[in-house]
C-alpha cells in the first residue's frame, strides 16, 4: 500500500537514534504498518539497521531480537539454521508451532520480525503465544535510556493493546533454558480452514515436574495457568473455564472459545502426560 501521509524515512543505528519527533513510528519488517493507512504516522524509523543478533544462545537462554525475521526464527526451530538448536531444548518446536498459527503466507515471515508481531499484540499474534508459553520476558529500551524486562504475558493487555509508552522500544524477548528444557505442546483451531486462529492453548511440564498452560487468540490478553505437576482433567478444566476476556467477533462467539480451549488443553493434558 502506498502510506502517502509518511514524509520521511531514516535509519537508527544508535540508541539515541530511537529518540522520535512528532508523527514517527518505528519500523522494521512493516508489514502492518504497510497492510493499511496510517493517516497519523508522517515518518519511519527503521531500527533494521541497529544490527542486532537475531539469535542469541547462552546457558542462560535464548535471546531473540526484536528484528529478527520469523522465518529466520522457524528456520532455526526446525534445524535449518545457522545457529545450532541445543540437544536439551526440547520445546524449541514451538517457535515454528506459533508461526505456523499466524494467519500469514510463510513468504510474508521472511519480513515480518518477531518483536513487531509482540508489539502489535493481536489476540491471535503467533509469536506471542510461543513465547507466553516459554514463560518469555520483553527487554525494553526507555526513552530515559533505561531498560525495563517484563513478561511477555503482562506486556500484552489487550487485543492490539500492550503497556508499552511513548517512545518505548522492544529491544528483544528472552526465553529462559528452563522452559526450553520442557515437553511442550501447542493446539489450535479456527472456523475456516486457513482462517486466523480462534483459540491457542500451549501446555509444557517443567523439568521440576511443574507444569503451565496459557490461552492465547481466544482471550483478549494473554492467559497463563500453573500448577505444581500435570492437573488432572477437572482441575485444568476449571482453570480454562474460569479464565478472563474471552471474546466475540465475527471468528467466534466466546461460548465457542471458551468450550474449544478446554478442549485443546485437556488434548495437551493428555499428551504431556502420555509422554511422562
Amino acid at each position: 500500500m502506498d502510506i502517502n501521509t509518511v514524509e520521511s524515512y531514516r535509519l537508527a543505528r544508535t540508541r539515541g537514534d530511537l529518540a522520535l519527533a512528532p508523527g514517527e513510528v518505528i519500523f522494521a519488517g512493516g508489514t502492518w504498518l504497510m497492510s493499511e493507512p496510517q493517516p497519523e504516522t508522517s515518518g519511519f524509523v527503521d531500527i533494521t539497521a541497529m544490527d542486532w543478533p537475531f539469535l542469541e544462545i547462552s546457558a542462560d537462554g535464548l535471546r531473540i531480537g526484536a528484528t529478527c525475521p520469523i522465518a529466520h526464527l522457524v528456520a532455526w526451530a526446525e534445524g535449518r539454521g545457522s545457529e545450532p538448536v541445543p540437544a536439551d531444548w526440547t520445546a524449541a518446536h514451538l517457535a515454528a508451532d506459533g508461526a505456523h498459527a499466524l494467519l500469514a503466507s510463510f513468504k510474508i515471515w521472511n519480513a515480518a520480525t518477531v518483536g513487531g508481531n509482540v508489539c502489535r499484540s493481536f489476540a491471535a499474534a503467533g509469536m506471542v503465544s510461543f513465547a507466553v508459553a516459554l514463560d518469555a520476558v520483553a527487554w525494553v529500551w526507555r526513552p530515559d535510556g533505561t531498560d525495563l524486562r517484563l513478561p511477555v504475558s503482562e506486556l500484552v493487555t489487550g487485543n492490539g493493546e500492550n503497556t508499552l509508552a511513548a517512545g518505548e522500544v522492544l529491544r528483544a524477548i528472552e526465553i529462559p533454558a528452563y522452559a526450553l528444557r520442557s515437553r511442550a505442546r501447542l493446539q489450535k483451531i479456527a472456523l475456516a480452514e486457513l482462517g486466523r486462529s480462534g483459540a491457542v492453548v500451549t501446555g509444557r511440564v517443567d523439568p521440576d515436574g511443574a507444569s503451565v498452560f496459557a490461552i492465547t487468540a481466544a482471550t483478549l490478553h494473554p492467559v497463563v495457568r500453573r500448577f505444581p505437576s500435570l492437573p488432572d482433567a477437572a482441575a485444568l478444566a476449571a482453570a480454562v473455564e474460569s479464565a478472563p476476556s474471552y471474546y466475540t467477533d465475527p471468528l467466534g462467539p466466546a461460548d465457542w472459545r471458551r468450550g474449544v480451549s478446554r478442549a485443546l488443553a485437556e488434548r495437551i493434558r493428555i499428551e504431556l502426560e502420555a509422554g511422562a
